[in-house]
């Protein structure tokens, strides 16, 4: 009795492990996308909109072979490129500040989720006070209204360089434009409707003071008005650099690649040659709309020429 008691008291033991094996259902979702950063006495949250799918051959100025290698290089495969779509919310103290609003649900299903990010990082959009826009694409300011056509933030003033406006908001220009680009041009008046109706849309010539530490800089060329926020606290800076970069994996080596949604394809290689160079010389910390989640870097210069992008690594923010 003794001895079977003895075996059965192993046979037990031996089933133990397995039976705490039991399958995990998987979860099929992901983490909520906002990532934050400490700028001086500012608080910066990255909020990620979702991702487009960019065919290869929109990158224009590289032979298809050279591309495929650049492409290669950071394990990536054409024809279609996975493309991230960022926005930046900066809590200034004084100012809680929203550069860019994302796409919405009119590029597709896997965008338009800005907002419940925001939600997630802890702010409610009634919060944000302004909004910078760095250009008039759809994918920068469809997420400014609702499906509705109603404000999302709505005590907000929304802000966007003056070239812009005059080229994206006039109905003269639109209708001289291909029919393929009509679409464009009415995401953005129809953005700009509700805002424009309230009072609350804004315009600026140039390069200047937005908000206390916060400067536009003029980064014209993929649009006619496309601009740059500057943030700075103390010694710290920031650049949000919009979309200088569409393609990370092509456009720091090969800067002279432009892309056909650059509206004039000369000037947007020149300014991004012309940033590019800038916070590399200056070890400026900058961000991108369109670099990998959460798009927050540096840029370094290469010794055979061209440049590399070095994303920021993860860290803690400061205590309270």
């Amino acid at each position: 009795m003794i001895r079977f008691l003895r075996q059965l008291a192993l046979a037990s033991l031996l089933a133990l492990p397995f039976a705490a094996r039991a399958e995990a259902p998987l979860q099929h979702q992901q983490v909520p996308g906002y990532y934050r950063l400490a700028l001086g006495q500012f608080e910066v949250t990255a909020l990620y909109d979702g991702s487009i799918a960019l065919d290869e051959k929109l990158l224009k100025g590289v032979a298809k072979r050279d591309l495929q290698r650049l492409l290669a290089r950071e394990f990536l495969q054409g024809p279609a490129v996975q493309t991230a779509v960022n926005a930046y919310l900066v809590n200034t103290g004084q100012r809680l500040i929203l550069v860019d609003a994302g796409a919405a649900k009119l590029f597709g299903p896997t965008l338009g989720n800005i907002v419940d990010n925001l939600k997630a990082a802890g702010y409610r959009p009634e919060q944000v006070d302004t909004v910078l826009l760095t250009h008039l694409h759809g994918d920068h300011v469809n997420g400014l209204v609702t499906p509705d056509g109603q404000r999302v933030f709505v005590n907000a003033e929304v802000w966007s360089a003056k070239a812009d406006n005059d080229f994206w908001l006039s109905e003269t220009i639109a209708a001289q434009a291909p029919q393929e680009a009509q679409g464009f041009f009415k995401m953005s008046r129809d953005a700009a409707a509700p805002y424009l109706a309230a009072g609350r849309w804004k315009t600026f010539d140039g390069e200047r003071e937005l908000a206390p530490g916060v400067s536009s800089v003029n980064t014209h060329g993929h649009t006619p008005g496309h601009a740059s926020y500057l943030f700075r606290s103390g010694e710290q800076r920031l650049l949000v650099l919009g979309d200088i970069v569409h393609n990370h994996a092509v456009q720091f080596t090969r800067p002279e690649v432009s892309l056909e949604f650059d509206v004039d394809q000369k000037q947007a290689i020149a300014t991004r040659k012309r940033i590019f160079a800038q916070v590399a010389r200056e070890r400026l910390m900058v961000a991108g709309m369109h670099l990998p989640f959460p798009g927050i870097g540096h840029v370094r210069k290469e010794a055979k020429g061209g440049y590399a992008w070095v994303p920021a690594e993860f860290t803690l923010l400061p205590a309270k």
